[in-house]
């Protein structure tokens, strides 16, 4: 039992990572005023593995099974799942925004671009992807995680 729940814990990061990767490298291509496919791929690449390295060194599960364990927040509760989503949030989307700045802001320099202040950059960034991540986590993660304990023959969590 504990294998397949590594092996689920391993896939969950990857289906997540993926998902938010994809949808947070759209959303601050989108928002830059210059979307172009090969500059959002790249961005989506860096993201992607960012945020897969991301899963592998915080143990969300164990965050997770922490706060279920507060008073007045259980497993699948909207409430439960509403902090959990807003703490990953807080863990990836900072870390993801300030990469794909990073990354952008580098690229327009180089095409010499006029740029706003990087800090101006990144809070308009930040604030678009906590949005965005927030939502995507909250809806994500009960459908990947209901898949793949269904796929692994568990039963999942229901939503209360």
């Amino acid at each position: 039992m504990e294998k397949k729940m590594k092996k689920i814990g391993l896939l969950m990061n990857l289906c997540m990572g993926i998902t938010l990767s994809f949808f947070l490298s759209l959303a601050g291509t989108l928002t830059s005023g210059h979307f172009a496919v090969p500059e959002w791929l790249i961005s989506f690449g860096i993201s992607a593995v960012i945020s897969i390295i991301i899963g592998f060194i915080v143990p969300m599960k164990k965050i997770n099974d922490a706060i279920e364990k507060r008073p007045g927040c259980e497993p699948g509760k909207l409430t439960t799942r509403l902090v959990e989503s807003a703490i990953s949030d807080l863990i990836y989307t900072p870390i993801l925004s300030l990469c794909m700045v990073i990354f952008a802001r580098s690229r327009a320099l180089a095409h010499g671009a006029q740029l706003p202040p990087f800090l101006i950059m990144y809070a308009k960034s930040l604030l678009v992807t906590l949005v965005v991540g927030f939502f995507l986590i909250l809806v994500f993660t009960p459908i990947f995680l209901k898949i793949l304990l269904k796929k692994n023959g568990i039963g999942g969590p229901v939503d209360k």
